[in-house]
């Protein structure tokens, strides 16, 4: 399964029922988090006004998004002393500036559409303090995430997360009523894909690890970097 999990971003019109919906939660739940705090909060959004509004909101974050890339920037990466020392480029400029993108365009149309929240209180965040950027507190948010998209693809459908919804949290938070303790962790979109991807491409394991130290000696065999076909 995890070979053959995608990330989707076309999907037919073809509605899926709150019962697949529910299955794929409930596999999903049993995700590992720090202390079993279980972080994860989920709302689907279903009134259409409200996905015309998560629409406008995803397609600010994305023309932020590829401003960096037209520059050859990996966007809001952490650029001095392993910290993001403010914006690369004129993201109001940025803002204003039509991206055309096919998912983005059309989210409102996906069957299903996700927002996935965290509680800020419950994250065990061990590496504050350390002098640069923070990434430990995804880990008890994350793997649920990664879960939804497992679950569904078991279902026979396709999924995908995107966290450039982030970009635009306050207005997110104010449109869906979340309360002040809870962060935008990303957007889930999923249904039944109108393509079924045969080949994922990936690093080999001797490119990924190493023994000893970082640079050290390739670990394993060099395997294939194509993933198996997804039958």
């Amino acid at each position: 399964m995890m070979r053959t999990t995608p990330a989707t971003r076309e999907f037919t019109s073809d509605p899926v029922p709150d019962e697949v919906l529910e299955r794929i939660v409930d596999s999903a739940r049993f995700a590992p988090s720090g202390g079993n705090r279980q972080p994860w909060r989920l709302v689907v959004v279903k009134d259409p006004d409200l996905r015309i509004e998560i629409r406008e909101a995803y397609r600010l974050g994305w023309r932020e998004y590829w401003a960096h890339v037209e520059q050859g920037l990996v966007p809001f990466a952490p650029r001095e002393h392993n910290l993001w020392p403010g914006p690369a480029v004129d993201l109001r400029q940025a803002r204003q500036v039509p991206r055309p993108d096919p998912f983005g365009d059309h989210l409102e149309e996906v069957p299903v559409l996700v927002i996935l929240l965290a509680h800020l209180p419950s994250l065990a965040v061990t590496d504050n303090g350390l002098g640069r950027q923070s990434i430990v507190g995804g880990a008890s948010v994350y793997p649920f995430a990664h879960n939804l998209l497992l679950a569904a693809r078991d279902e026979g459908l396709g999924a995908v997360m995107t966290t450039v919804i982030c970009r635009q949290e306050p207005r997110v938070k104010d449109l869906l009523a979340v309360p002040a303790e809870f962060a935008v962790a990303g957007l889930i979109a999923m249904g039944h894909p109108k393509r079924q991807v045969r080949q994922l491409r990936r690093k080999s394991v001797a490119e990924l690890v190493s023994v000893d130290r970082f640079g050290g000696a390739p670990f394993g065999q060099v395997w294939t970097t194509l993933g198996t076909s997804s039958g």
